[in-house]
């Protein structure tokens, strides 16, 4: 156990070191118990209510030792799901680890929005692209969502391309997401797709001290950092003469960031098709459409 804190005679039980892991994580975390007992749970093989229901129950030394590591690096606020390996994302489990942004709630919106556009499905397949595809958990997402489409997605960091290839082996879509290295739009030919999706780096550095330790110490700052938060639009929609007339494009926004990028967009030639809240209202998915030309 963190700091050699131990129960005081034999073997620990689940109820020991659940009092002793939150105990530990107190002050550090918002649901201390919650979160220990699934640490505990994680060593043991075991869901957070079985934990609760087996409390009386001995732990074998060596998952002592693997939860007390756990319980250290949860108290550093390491991100829980890097400390266990996987994040739930559109009802679907993806393996996450320190290379790739976490999967956040708020982007099932962009694909909701990503799959809306391009309806239920006719069998005639439908051809997507995904920019900074991080863990995968889009172009994953949309691949299973509709058997038909076939998706490429992109990424700088060849650590979150392996992330990103390792959840496609995991979900066998690997023979209909094709992974490539690139920056932004570079090597592209964007008019071979129906749609282009992106949840790209968003956050103004001069936030980076107001952001919480697990996102600011523990996430890629490449994926989460974009200058003053603009800089991706601005790229994006700068090389709006690659779009072709008609051609979607739908994009993750930061929270008081609406005005702007509809700005840059409009400049940069698309048109405001639709604006996606999140559940706490704040404009959280842009759809726009390359405007035709003459």
């Amino acid at each position: 156990m963190p700091d050699g804190q131990k129960p005081s005679a034999g073997a620990a039980r689940i109820v020991d070191l659940l009092d002793l892991g939150a105990g530990y994580l107190s002050g550090a975390v918002e649901m201390p118990r919650r979160e220990a007992a699934r640490l505990l749970g994680e060593v043991l093989g075991l869901e957070e209510a079985q934990v609760y229901a087996r409390s009386d129950e001995d732990v074998p030394e060596p998952a002592e030792v693997s939860y007390g590591q756990l319980i250290r690096r949860r108290a550093d606020r390491v991100p829980m799901a890097y400390l266990v390996g996987r994040r739930e994302f559109y009802g679907r489990s993806f393996e996450v680890d320190p290379r790739a942004l976490v999967p956040r709630p708020e982007t099932e919106h962009l694909v909701e929005a990503t799959l809306e556009c391009v309806g239920a499905g006719t069998g005639t397949g439908v051809r997507m692209l995904d920019l900074g595809t991080g863990s995968g958990c889009i172009a994953i997402t949309v691949a299973l969502e509709r058997p038909d489409a076939s998706v490429v997605a992109t990424d700088l960091s060849l650590g979150a391309l392996a992330v990103a290839a390792s959840n496609c082996r995991r979900h066998d879509v690997d023979g209909r997401v094709r992974l490539v290295r690139a920056d932004l739009l570079s090597a592209l030919r964007l008019q071979a797709f129906d749609v282009v999706v992106s949840n790209p780096p968003y956050i103004d550095i001069g936030e980076w001290h107001s952001l919480m330790p697990e996102v600011r110490d523990h996430e890629p700052p490449e994926a989460l950092f974009a200058g003053d938060g603009l800089d991706f639009y601005r790229r994006l929609f700068g090389a709006g003469e690659l779009f072709a007339a008609g051609q979607r494009l739908l994009v993750e926004i930061g929270k008081g960031q609406l005005d702007a990028v509809r700005e840059l967009a409009v400049r940069g030639g698309f048109e405001v098709e639709a604006v996606v809240l999140d559940l706490a209202a704040i404009a959280r998915v842009v759809r726009l459409r390359r405007r035709r030309r003459g």
